[in-house]
Parts: structure tokens; C-alpha cells; sequence
């Protein structure tokens, strides 16, 4: 069964039957890593299964210092093909990530992960646990019991951009590099996390806020292309390239590109991390 490959409301997704939806609990917090768990223990969509950005996705702990991988490596094919299995994964059953923040922490992480591994039906909760909870659909507070499944996945490394791409790309003017962080991380005026302030020489900012209304949906799907094709100018989706922090919200902006029907895009996962965990990387702050 496919119903989406991108969002899904969440009347739509609380009418699907038991056996054939699969929802999947990603809601994670940067400031309390096991806030996460804590949340889901009090209460979840009925049967969702639980998937931890750090534990199931990406391979942690994180080293120190952080190495050229990022802060949220990608975790390993074999790592990501047991979590499906695990948890049952079925190529009809229509799987429903969410979070806490509309998809940015870390549903569409999982989204572009199961895409990676070539899941088509996997979507994004839109609005997120919030819209699951302002809608007055049921929780529970129960850990389901899935009968596990065995899944071969294998990563397409197509969806990904290697440093030395990217540089290449930048270079010749081929590469567009969309960079979702906040504008003053992107500008080098705050930096919380990394040892460096400031973004990639070309990159262009994107807030993966920006993606969403002011009730945590997402925008409409012609009002998210015209702004990404305000953005990215003459190239095409093929030419852009996300980026983060880590990896992480970066796929809130390829989800959008997606829902826009601007397909192809791809991601730079070690992202602003682990750019500048090589110090011989060039950085710029401001707007340019």
C-alpha cells in the first residue's frame, strides 16, 4: 500500500488500518537526548515503534573530536536494515514518521534514510505529535509487540554528495548548496554547537523554519517551489544540495523540494560539522 511519499495528514494516517500502517515515534530532543524516550513512555500514537536519533539514526556515540562524518554520522546499511527489520517493516504497510517539530527533529531524517534504503512508502506526519494531539486522535502509552521481518537494504549513494563533490561542484558553479540553518549560525554571528562559526563559501541560506506556517504544517506545495526556485535560480533539483548543522534538519528542506515536486536533490550529511572538522576547509560569515 502507498499513500504518500512525502506528508500525510493526520486524519488520513489515523484512518489507515492497524495492519497496514506502520508509525514510527522519532521525536528527539538536542538539549536532553532522552527526552525522547521519556515522551514516548507517557504516550504515542497507538503502535508506533520508537527510533532514536542517535541510536537508530545515526552511528553514535559521536567521536571526539568530531571527525569528518559529522555530529550525527549516518548510521552503517547493516545497523539501518536490523532497526527495519526489528520493527517489522513490510513493503505494504504505509510507514508514518513523526516528531515534535513538524517533521525538523528527526522525522525527516528517518524520511530520507528509508528513501535511501529504498522504502517508497514512507511519509512525514505533517504537523507532527502536536497536530496528532490538537486533532484529539487517540494515544496510548503501551510498546507494541511486531513480529519481526527481514529486510535487505542497501543505501544508494547517489542520494549523497561527497566533500570532494561538493568542493568540485562549487567550484565549476554546478552545485547550488542550501544550507537550513538558522540565518545568524548561517552567518557566523552564533555558533552553540561546532568549534567554528560561519557556513561554506557559496552556500546559500535556507531556515528549514521557513518551510513551515505558523501552526507547524507545512506550507503549500506551490508556495514552498516558488520559494526554493526563487533560491536555487536557473538549476534545476538535481543541482541542489542540503546541508546542516549535522545532517539532520537538512532533510526538512529536502522533504519540502520533495512535497514540491522539485525531486532529486541530495544531501551533504556530515553537513557544517564536519566541514569544519578539517580545518583546512574554507569558511565566510556574513551574507555571501
Amino acid at each position: 500500500m502507498l499513500i504518500s511519499r512525502t506528508l500525510i495528514d493526520a486524519a488520513t494516517a489515523a484512518n489507515l488500518p492497524a495492519d497496514e500502517v506502520l508509525f514510527v515515534d522519532c521525536r528527539f530532543d538536542l538539549v536532553d537526548a532522552s527526552k525522547g524516550d521519556r515522551d514516548y513512555a507517557e504516550s504515542h500514537i497507538p503502535g508506533a515503534v520508537r527510533a532514536d536519533l542517535d541510536r537508530e539514526l545515526a552511528d553514535m556515540p559521536t567521536p571526539t573530536p568530531v571527525d569528518e562524518r559529522g555530529r550525527h554520522p549516518l548510521p552503517h546499511r547493516d545497523a539501518f536494515e536490523a532497526f527495519l527489520s526489528r520493527i517489522g517493516w513490510r513493503p505494504d504497510v504505509q510507514v508514518v514518521a513523526y516528531d515534535g517539530a513538524g517533521g525538523a527533529l528527526a522525522a525527516a531524517r528517518f524520511w530520507w534514510l528509508a528513501r535511501l534504503a529504498g522504502l517508497d512508502n514512507v511519509a512525514v506526519l505533517d504537523g507532527g505529535w502536536p497536530a496528532w494531539l490538537a486533532a484529539k486522535l487517540p494515544v496510548d502509552s503501551a510498546v507494541p509487540t511486531r513480529a519481526p521481518t527481514s529486510v535487505e537494504a542497501c543505501f544508494d549513494s547517489s542520494g549523497m554528495v561527497s566533500v570532494d563533490e561538493l568542493t568540485t561542484g562549487l567550484t565549476s558553479g554546478r552545485i547550488v548548496l542550501l544550507d537550513a540553518r538558522a540565518t545568524p549560525r548561517y552567518r557566523g554571528e552564533v555558533e552553540p554547537l561546532d568549534p567554528v562559526a560561519g557556513h561554506v563559501p557559496g552556500a546559500r541560506n535556507r531556515p528549514f523554519v521557513d518551510n513551515l506556517d505558523a501552526h507547524g504544517f507545512f506550507r503549500r506545495p506551490e508556495e514552498l517551489r516558488k520559494a526554493f526556485e526563487a533560491i536555487i535560480g536557473p538549476h534545476n533539483a538535481e543541482e541542489v544540495v542540503h546541508m546542516c548543522g549535522s545532517g539532520v534538519t537538512a532533510c526538512h528542506n529536502l522533504l519540502a523540494m520533495e512535497y514540491a515536486g522539485l525531486c532529486g536533490s541530495r544531501l551533504f550529511a556530515p553537513s557544517w560539522s564536519g566541514w569544519v572538522a578539517d580545518r583546512s576547509h574554507p569558511v565566510t560569515t556574513g551574507d555571501h
